[in-house]
């Protein structure tokens, strides 16, 4: 009788043995859950700082390289009647003047230059900004191509540049030369007749230059985006060197940022995602400032107490416009 007791005993021991070793290794309290689906794991807060929309571009030494001269208001472009110089001038040349509502506004090739041609008619409405003429800088010039994607970043506004010569001199200033816009072939007029024709006294004056009639050089070649620069006096230039630019086109003090990822969109306007204390998402709109590839500027739309959801909201495809081919 003892001994089935004891055979009794020995088997309850061992069952309360072997439940123990099942769960001795497992707290119920801390066992991970899935979370729900859509539920954000990874957020930031923006922060401030100083930010300066910085873009490295590869150029080289050019020969007389084309740049391009903008309109500086909107309005009629009027040309200037005369043939252009072969020889550069020490001062800037009169070439062009924007009538706006009757005010006039001219627009002057920089010293150191020739007119290369007219990229517009005669006449023509143009916006501010605009391209109308093309001028040839006289002498060795540093030239870097840009492809869509970095002239959306450099948007024509240059603040500084910094250019070093492959295995040459460097780092030095480079001043730039007019826009990055793509200039189309310009022309080069006839030199216009010795007597200038009767005018309506209305409209703007069409003025005859009689000193600077002698053959000019020809139109100005077909451009794609471009930066043109030039070093100073003392830098010596060769025919081709390698450069590398570091192109500063604007500054921000204590910038609101977060980074890219958090952002939908990169230029004007963008949308990102504020997380609210149940974790779901709303999108917001923002308005968008510099960026430096890594982080960018929000101007307005948050005050920086806000949770944003990484990566940011997935922009919805544009439809199809009825009749559009699918």
């Amino acid at each position: 009788m003892n001994q089935r007791r004891l055979a009794r005993m020995g088997a309850v021991i061992a069952a309360v043995g072997l439940v123990a070793g099942c769960t001795s290794g497992e707290d119920p309290a801390t066992t991970p859950e899935l979370v729900d689906r859509g539920t954000v794991l990874t957020t930031v807060q923006p922060t401030r700082q100083d930010l300066n929309n910085k873009i490295s571009l590869s150029g080289k030494v050019t020969i007389n390289p084309v740049f391009g001269i903008v309109a500086p208001t909107g309005g009629e472009v009027r040309y200037r009647q005369f043939k252009p110089s072969t020889s550069p001038d020490d001062e800037p040349v009169w070439v062009a003047t924007i009538w706006e509502d009757g005010h006039p506004k001219e627009v002057t090739i920089p010293a150191n230059s020739t007119m290369a041609g007219r990229l517009l008619e005669d006449k023509a409405l143009v916006t501010e900004g605009m391209p109308i003429v093309s001028a040839r800088h006289a002498g060795y010039g540093i030239v870097a191509e840009i492809d869509s994607a970095q002239a959306y970043r450099i948007s024509g506004a240059v603040k500084s540049v910094q250019a070093q010569i492959k295995n040459g001199p460097g780092p030095f200033k480079c001043k730039a030369r007019g826009t990055i816009a793509a200039l189309p072939a310009g022309t080069v007029p006839e030199p216009p007749p010795t007597t200038a024709p009767a005018t309506d006294p209305s409209s703007p004056a069409e003025i005859v230059d009689k000193e600077q009639v002698e053959s000019g050089p020809g139109g100005s070649e077909e451009t794609g985006l471009r930066l043109v620069c030039t070093a100073p006096k003392n830098v010596k230039l060769i025919n081709g060197a390698a450069v590398t630019l570091d192109v500063v086109t604007d500054n921000a003090k204590n910038a609101l940022v977060l980074p890219v990822e958090a952002v939908a969109g990169t230029q004007g306007k963008g949308k990102v995602d504020i997380v609210g204390e149940d974790k779901t998402r709303k999108t917001v709109d923002v308005e968008l400032g510099l960026t430096d590839g890594k982080v960018v500027q929000i101007k307005k739309g948050l005050t920086g107490d806000e949770t944003v959801a990484v990566p940011g909201p997935n922009l919805p495809e544009a439809k199809a416009e009825p009749g559009a081919p699918g």
